[in-house]
């Protein structure tokens, strides 16, 4: 991924981010760290449509989880939490 200095582009203006563009998305270096990244529209919508069917097969899946049974029910809150807590314990033995 290219980088660009956030100077570069407040003295040269946009064409500095569209010539870097041109080899894929841009890091945006602030401060001497990366802040943001700039990329193209395309790429852009690619990650949201990406981001989007991820999250509709995580729904599917649930919910035939939730028909197959396979989920846990819990009393409450206090007894959800603690449930996860002791998952959490067995991770990190």
């Amino acid at each position: 991924m290219r980088t660009i200095p956030a100077r570069e582009i407040k003295r040269r203006g946009i064409s500095a981010v569209d010539e870097a563009l041109k080899e894929g998305p841009v890091h945006v270096i602030k401060n001497d760290e990366p802040k943001y990244v700039i990329m193209d529209e395309a790429h852009y919508q690619e990650l949201v449509e990406g981001y989007h069917e991820a999250y509709i097969a995580r729904v599917k899946a649930s919910l035939e989880d939730v028909k197959a049974d396979r989920v846990r029910r819990f009393a409450s809150a206090d007894e959800l939490m603690a449930a996860i807590d002791s998952c959490r314990d067995e991770l990190d033995e």
